[in-house]
């Protein structure tokens, strides 16, 4: 059955209007773009590193907002996960048969959350693992380290003694780190065959926010 919101005057099926609006857009490149950088060419723990882990703050919390108040397609409840809805949408393509979907359809769905939760467990476990110092606090510190202030070694010993919430957070931030990495790599794969199956480049609209009908 066709959705009515995907159907013309004649009762024919037509492609969704185009759904990324350009805040959509501009918070799924930096995400994008911070996971790379941080996951495979910045310094673990440098304060470019805490820099961007506090940029992508920032950025999710700008787009957990947007999904309550931004467009229709752009919101929550456009996008509800559904593991059942998921399974019969691979099942679908398939067969090469895939529905269209005015905003994520529901593997993508899935997809979007899982990222998401990793990216604020690794968000959350990095501002245990800083004492959510900000940037500028980590640099004056190192500087100051490095400038010989033993009274600044001698504090930094005593807050990291027996702290084994931070230890675990490492742990968790790393596990998470790489899990954002594998589940990036699978979002490219997802996205790369739905573009075949719908016979439509998929990356041009979160590009441009036209898709090519």
């Amino acid at each position: 059955m066709i959705d009515p919101a995907f159907e013309d005057e004649a009762g024919g099926a037509v492609a969704p209007p185009d759904p990324w609006d350009p805040l959509v857009r501009i918070t799924h490149w930096l995400v994008a773009a911070a996971v790379l950088v941080n996951g495979l060419i910045d310094e673990p723990g440098g304060i470019t590193h805490v820099w961007i882990g506090w940029g992508v703050l920032a950025v999710l919390a700008t787009r957990l907002a947007w999904g309550f108040i931004g467009p229709a397609e752009a919101r929550f409840s456009s996008f509800p996960p559904s593991p059942r809805a998921a399974l019969a949408h691979l099942r679908d393509l398939r067969q090469g048969k895939p529905k269209e979907h005015r905003s994520h359809n529901p593997a993508g769905t899935m997809m979007v959350y899982a990222l998401w939760a990793s990216l604020a467990i690794v968000v959350v476990t990095g501002l245990v693992m800083t004492e959510a110092k900000s940037p500028v606090t980590i640099a004056q510190e190192k500087i100051a380290v490095a400038a010989g202030n033993w009274s600044m070694l001698a504090a930094a010993s005593e807050r990291d003694e027996d702290d084994e919430l931070k230890d675990v957070a490492e742990e968790v931030h790393g596990a998470f780190a790489n899990l954002l990495l594998i589940l990036a790599a699978f979002h490219v794969g997802g996205v790369v065959v739905e573009s075949r199956a719908l016979r439509r480049n998929l990356v041009r609209p979160m590009l441009y926010g036209k898709r090519k009908r």
